[in-house]
Formats: C-alpha cells, sequence, structure tokens
C-alpha cells in the first residue's frame, strides 16, 4: 500500500484497493482505508499543479550526512513601528546549520531561488528540500531551480506541523533568541542583528542533538571522521 502511494501520490485509497486487487491481495475496502490513514497517506483536498521535483509522500528517512537535506521555512516580525516583515529560513537538517536568514518586507518565489542558488555556493545543492505548501514553495520557479539541479522538494502536509519539525524547532529558537529579544529600528537594523545571531547559530550555540557541539564544529568533526584515506604512496 505504501509502496503504491508513494509512486502514485495523487491516487486516494479507493484506487491503491483496486491495483492491490489486481495484484492478488484479499482486503476489504474497509479496512484498507483504516490503515490508509493511520499511515498518514491521505491526499490533500487542494490539487497540484505541474510540480514535477515534488516527493509529497515519500518516506522521510534521517540523513545520514551534510547537504542530503536541507529545510526551510518562513517567520513573520515587525520592526519597533510595527511595519511588518518576514525572514526566510533555512537550514542543514543533519549539521543543524543555518545556511541563510533573508529578511524582507516581501520575499517571492524568484528570491526564494536566488537565496538557496547563493546557499548552495561552496557546498553544493542538496539532495532534498522539506518545505510546506506556501505559495513561495509551490512556485513554478523554485520547482524549474529544483528539476534543472536534481533536488526533490519534499512538501509537508496540510496542518503537519512535525513533517518539518526540524525548522519548526529552530525558527522557535530564532525567535525566543533573536527576534523577541531585540527592537528593530529598520529593515537594515533587523538584517544587521539577524546575520549576527545566524553566525552565532552556527559557532557557538551548543545543540543537544549534536552532542552539545555548535553546529560548525560537528559539521567539521563529521567530516574529518569520515575524510577518505590518503592513497599510499
Amino acid at each position: 500500500m505504501t509502496g503504491i502511494a508513494q509512486t502514485r501520490v495523487r491516487y486516494g485509497y479507493r484506487r491503491i484497493h483496486v491495483l492491490m486487487a489486481r495484484e492478488g491481495w484479499k482486503i476489504n475496502h474497509k479496512r484498507l482505508h483504516r490503515l490508509y490513514q493511520q499511515a498518514g497517506l491521505n491526499l490533500w483536498l487542494k490539487r497540484l499543479r505541474c510540480r514535477v521535483c515534488a516527493a509529497h509522500r515519500a518516506a522521510r528517512e534521517q540523513p545520514t550526512q551534510a547537504n542530503q537535506v536541507w529545510a526551510m521555512d518562513f517567520v513573520s516580525d515587525a520592526l519597533f513601528n510595527g511595519k511588518r516583515f518576514r525572514t526566510l529560513t533555512l537550514i542543514d537538517i543533519f549539521t543543524r546549520e543555518c545556511l541563510a536568514i533573508h529578511a524582507d518586507q516581501s520575499i517571492k518565489a524568484e528570491r526564494v531561488v536566488e537565496i538557496v542558488t547563493e546557499a548552495a555556493k561552496g557546498r553544493g545543492t542538496p539532495g532534498k528540500i522539506r518545505v510546506d505548501n506556501g505559495s513561495e514553495f509551490i512556485s513554478k520557479t523554485l520547482d524549474l531551480w529544483a528539476y534543472q539541479r536534481q533536488v526533490t522538494l519534499d512538501f509537508s502536509r496540510p496542518r503537519r506541523s512535525q513533517d518539518n519539525g526540524h525548522i519548526e524547532s529552530f525558527n522557535g529558537s530564532f525567535r525566543d533568541e533573536c527576534l523577541n529579544t531585540h527592537w528593530f529600528l529598520s529593515l537594515d537594523d533587523a538584517a544587521e542583528k539577524i546575520e549576527k545571531w545566524r553566525i552565532d547559530s552556527n559557532d557557538v550555540r551548543p545543540h543537544s542533538s549534536l552532542e552539545n557541539l555548535a553546529p560548525k564544529a560537528f559539521a567539521a568533526q563529521f567530516a574529518l571522521a569520515h575524510r577518505p584515506p590518503k592513497a599510499s604512496s
């Protein structure tokens, strides 16, 4: 059942039941529906449009090295005068490094592409990026970027914040330790303070999931431990 759902992402349980019956499975459709729901395979109500790089229901295995899986999301806040702005946060799930936090009044799909392209310089593109169903992430602009670089866009299910739990956790720390502790006098002031926090988060902030190492230190330690041996002369 799960294998069919992952390869035929727009098939509901009725069609899956038909395919399983063709393969010789004898299972009541009501029982299949119950198992289908328990596995979290419910179809989205919103129809998907031409997202060739989407992996809507793929099994989410934990990455085993840097650059396998990134995650990104938006966080909103306000300047001291109440004027709203948005930030795009981008992290590497394995190392917990924050690759970018971009602040602006508006961040459209084209700007999202520019930000992930810049983040990929020097480290390469990831195999997968986990995102929610925001308009900037379901855009053809980002889908084309991902398709050209063989990057899978892994969309979370509606109202399932736990599907992208790493970025949700990061955003919680970002809000608690940065956004809620500063007055931002202007957008430039916000960008400067946010970038200072991002650097500190990467270089200093201990993470319990990384044995209390900072993300940069963990990434360096992991890279050193898994460096291929030198060829003997």
